[in-house]
């Protein structure tokens, strides 16, 4: 567990990331079309996750096709056009999961102080949360495809803790990207790493505790 706390001072809000800490995907068939494809597995995704290709979906300005069409011109020249098209697909189609453990602890945390979801997410991020029963998980979310503005940007932790009607100071921030915690501990709110649910255990029983 990383904890990085710039003031000392007890936290009154909470901020967290969705993916890799709440949501999962399940990428085994993606995997299993890349070795199919001669692919080295994670080709698709480093081509997905590129900031000129990922960008525009988190910023709300393409949706989910035109990403796709955008990681197949990215594939084509390693793969043929179908075989790209259906790698592509089979990522912007993965199924995903929730963490229930992490749920569980969220939804009791929620009870005690605001908690505000900080996610770069697509325009789908509503009906995704519906689906896995979530809607009602968080008092705020904030979703980079909404506002605009994705994390690293100090904008978006801002905006978050405007939305919890707290000082930034005040609040936990908390994901499973360094670079995206790092960005939230230079604006003074404390920052957990996260990496297991023992992580977020950890800290939110020192909250309740006080």
């Amino acid at each position: 567990m990383t904890l990085i706390n710039t003031s000392g001072r007890p936290f009154d809000a909470v901020l967290c990331d969705l993916d890799n800490v709440i949501r999962f995907y399940d990428l085994t068939r993606l995997a299993r079309l890349e070795l199919l494809a001669g692919l080295a597995e994670g080709t698709t995704t480093r081509v997905a996750y590129a900031p000129e290709t990922d960008l525009p979906l988190l910023l709300g300005k393409i949706g989910k096709e035109q990403w796709v069409e955008t990681i197949v011109r990215g594939l084509v020249g390693e793969v043929s056009e179908p075989q790209a098209r259906e790698l592509g697909t089979a990522l912007a189609e993965a199924p995903f999961r929730v963490d229930d453990v992490v749920v569980t602890m969220l939804r009791r945390i929620r009870e005690h102080m605001p908690l505000v979801l900080v996610t770069n997410a697509t325009l789908e991020l509503e009906s995704d949360l519906a689906s896995l029963g979530l809607s009602d998980l968080a008092h705020h979310v904030v979703s980079s495809a909404r506002v605009g503005v994705a994390k690293p940007d100090r904008e978006i932790y801002e905006i978050a803790a405007e939305r919890a009607e707290t000082a930034v100071e005040r609040c936990l921030f908390v994901d499973d990207r360094l670079e995206n915690i790092e960005a939230a501990v230079a604006l003074g709110m404390t920052g957990l790493h996260y990496r297991e649910p023992e992580d977020l255990r950890k800290v939110l029983a020192l909250a309740l505790a006080d």
